[in-house]
């Protein structure tokens, strides 16, 4: 096939491209502005856009399908073409149904978690021998890349993002891939910039649990009342499975679950991670592995990028990073790195760096989060509040939202990176929660300084 994607220097669309490459199909694409790590990905592989921009001449009648992503807006020249020439246009999710419409689909959606969920589960089937195809929201070790799609594979694994699906389909992404097997991980109110009431956002995954397949399985956290509500409600049909947090213990740096009188050590901690892991273990059961080959297996797992990711430590010191940044994950997280460590001072740092966390009117929810860090740190930059076209916030306002005291709060990386340096690090952890970069602060460098101030 040839296939031209518009829009193709996104997280999950350059991984789309590769793989269909990889597959013998012939491939182009087109972008206004490709960052690192999809700018040399696609260079990689040949298929980088010689030049930067849209170009109606770039879609013609000898393509089989156009896959349009997120980023590309109605009106874009190649998006007009397409329609123009009739044809075949997909968006991201559609294109990845299509593959999957006779495969057992297999979706991990909720708030928060689902990246995680996912790959424990490609970890798991990996170990275990089972052939799948895939979707995952992060770089994984000894996955080459982040979508899979094969001709053998009877099963394919979906991250079920709630975000819009393009600018000509505004449904949630996760509304596309109708499950045999679904989990829902929790609700907590997001992207405010198109859902603007909880209960507008909450209605969405209501949708979702109606869109599984006829005696499919809802696998739910029984922990979130939302989610428990919505079980209840659903369809007689559907197979019910409530998850929760497993017995475990804390012993150093891991975690040792109880499960039927054995003991099974982990790498990962905290309570959300925990719990994500028996949801995945609930999926696998419905896949046929016991759950005592999903913990066996789980012990190897060292978790998915910037969740909860290890960048460094030394005799007393720990730097973490996390994808972060809605409020309860936000809180979630600094209790399960403090919880972890209970000698050790926890400076925890957080970027406001998403539509909703920087938006005046929702920045009273992160109040208390971050109560349990000895050093609270909230960073962001002004600029991506420009960029986004929202209120200018003042340093003040954060302070008075987050209510946490003794809370620093910067607006300059340089100051901050700065700031981190004259700690004393000694019996201290470090903990950076962001879905951005800190404006290029070099984390895995600054780890490396703190460590030799030791």
């Amino acid at each position: 096939m040839k296939l031209h994607f518009i829009a193709i220097g996104g997280s999950a669309m350059h991984n789309l491209a590769i793989a269909l490459h990889h597959k013998g199909h012939v491939v182009t694409g087109s972008d206004d502005e490709i960052f690192e790590p999809s700018k040399g990905r696609l260079g990689k592989h040949g298929i980088l856009p010689e030049k930067m921009g849209w170009d109606a001449k770039r879609i013609h009648r000898g393509l089989d399908a156009v896959v349009l992503g997120m980023h590309a807006q109605q009106g874009n020249p190649e998006l007009e073409r397409a329609k123009e020439l009739n044809l075949n246009i997909y968006s991201f999710p559609e294109f990845l149904f299509e593959h999957a419409k006779e495969k057992k689909r297999v979706v991990i959606g909720g708030s928060h978690g689902k990246t995680t969920i996912t790959a424990m589960l490609m970890h798991v089937l990996k170990a275990r021998g089972l052939d799948f195809d895939y979707l995952v929201g992060a770089q994984l070790e000894g996955f080459d890349v982040m979508v899979r799609l094969s001709d053998t594979a009877p099963i394919m694994l979906f991250e079920g993002d709630e975000y819009l699906t393009s600018a000509l389909d505004p449904r949630p992404k996760f509304h596309l891939y109708r499950p045999h097997i679904a989990l829902l991980s929790g609700i907590a109110w997001d992207h405010i910039n198109v859902f603007p009431t909880f209960e507008n956002y909450l209605e969405q995954f209501r949708i979702f649990i109606e869109l599984i397949e006829h005696d499919g399985a809802l696998i739910y956290f029984n922990e979130d009342p939302e989610l428990s509500r919505l079980a209840a409600e659903s369809r007689p049909d559907l197979n019910k499975i409530p998850y929760a947090l497993p017995a475990h213990r804390s012993a150093d740096d891991k975690t040792i679950v109880t499960y039927e009188g054995r003991e099974y050590p982990m790498h990962i901690f905290g309570d959300h991670n925990l719990a994500n892991l028996n949801g995945a273990g609930m999926i696998c059961q419905q896949l046929g592995i016991p759950m005592e080959k999903v913990l066996e297996t789980m012990g190897t797992f060292k978790g998915a990028a910037k969740r909860l990711e290890l960048v460094a430590k030394g005799a007393g010191t720990a730097i973490y990073t996390d994808f972060a940044h809605a409020p309860s994950k936000l809180k979630a997280t600094i209790n399960a790195v403090k919880n972890q460590f209970p000698g050790r001072k926890l400076l925890a740092c957080i970027e406001l760096h998403t539509y909703s966390s920087l938006s005046k009117d929702f920045l009273s929810h992160y109040a208390g989060t971050m109560d349990q860090a000895d050093l609270p740190v909230v960073y962001f930059n002004p600029h991506a509040i420009e960029l986004k076209k929202l209120k200018p916030i003042a340093v003040e306002e954060i302070i008075d939202a987050f209510k946490t005291p003794g809370l620093q709060v910067f607006n300059e990386s340089n100051a901050l990176k700065n700031y981190l340096l004259q700690q004393n690090w000694r019996n201290s952890n470090l903990l950076m929660m962001s879905s951005g970069n800190f404006d290029g602060i070099d984390l895995k460098k600054l780890s490396e300084e703190i460590l030799n101030s030791e």
